[in-house]
């Protein structure tokens, strides 16, 4: 029995991808800050250990690393890396000691797509610091792969819904009362002509290339793939079709920036305006053809569960319940 350490075994993905790993065998041992529960119950966590730690305190003591590296992994995931300085101490502790290392990081690596779809060839011009620093380990891990061996595998996940938390809408932020105007068939405002693409991926999807990432070693190590739908929305298309979907016509208009977002929170027109200035739309071809990598959800679908069990929540009122 091989055993997989996961940092971050807890969150979004982790609800998915831990029972997948106990399923198939694995011993698994789920690092998290605090002992908060999987978004959705599974008989499967019965198995795991879990161990409470604090990443960013362990760190500044220096000992992170050196913890994860005691456990004996076989595997190591790392969801939750950030900044490049974490994911070199990893590096430095595991060495010689792991089988495959998998880290997470977004799609944001890339900035403004220039060809799209965007594929993994082309070159990192990120910017804004969270997209910086993980293009910056990303670059660092391949290096680590390409000259001393260090079996790593990156997966770049785009903006993961599911049930249990609110999934990005189509003003381009987490607000859900973006769904309600929609339940209602009332208007909508979206920035400039909402042209710009979002391109979500359910969490089961990103469990499900974990598990073909380890299962395909040979092929996976020292590469970097695509995690997300088989197609990006435009944040226009995206409404249309939630529209329709609570049974509306929708009622949008389009506003230039400066005029949108004098009616929007700080928190949100900011969360709009990252998401519309990076507008990813991204190819998962290289993932499909070596990881056999096949996207069970469609983004609409992806958002349409989670939004039902907004609705279940009653974080979303709509006329009907669906």
């Amino acid at each position: 029995m091989s055993r997989v350490v996961i940092i971050g075994g807890s969150g979004h993905v982790g609800t998915y991808l831990v029972p997948r790993l106990v399923e198939s065998g694995f011993e698994v041992v789920n690092v998290s800050r605090g002992q908060r529960a999987s978004y959705q119950p599974h008989v499967a966590w019965k198995a795991v250990r879990t161990i409470a730690l604090d990443r960013a305190a362990s760190e500044k003591q220096g000992t992170f690393a050196t913890t994860i590296a005691d456990l004996r992994p076989d595997i190591v995931i790392d969801m939750i890396c950030f900044p490049l300085a974490s994911a070199q101490q990893l590096v430095a502790a595991l060495s010689g000691r792991v089988q495959h290392f998998l880290h997470t990081g977004p799609i944001w690596v890339h900035g403004p797509s220039v060809s799209v779809p965007t594929t993994e060839m082309q070159p990192r011009k990120p910017f804004g610091e969270y997209g910086i620093q993980k293009a910056a380990i990303e670059a660092f891990l391949l290096e680590q792969a390409r000259l001393k061996d260090f079996p790593a595998t990156i997966i770049h996940p785009g903006h993961i819904v599911g049930p249990g938390w609110p999934p990005l809408n189509p003003a381009g932020n987490f607000n859900p009362k973006v769904f309600e105007t929609l339940a209602r068939g009332e208007r909508l405002a979206l920035p400039h002509l909402g042209l710009e693409t979002v391109h979500h991926v359910h969490a089961d999807d990103v469990a499900q290339i974990f598990m073909r990432a380890i299962a395909r070693w040979s092929v996976s190590v020292g590469e970097a793939f695509h995690n997300v739908s088989p197609a990006a929305l435009s944040l226009r298309g995206y409404a249309e079709n939630m529209a329709a979907w609570f049974g509306k016509q929708p009622n949008l208009e389009f506003l230039p920036w400066s005029e949108w977002k004098v009616g929007q929170s700080d928190e949100d027109a900011a969360q709009t305006w990252e998401h519309i200035t990076h507008s990813p739309n991204s190819s998962i071809a290289k993932a499909q053809r070596l990881l056999d990598y096949q996207p069970r959800y469609s983004s609409l679908e992806a958002v349409q569960e989670s939004v039902n069990w907004l609705i279940q929540q009653g974080q979303v009122m709509t006329a009907d319940r669906r």
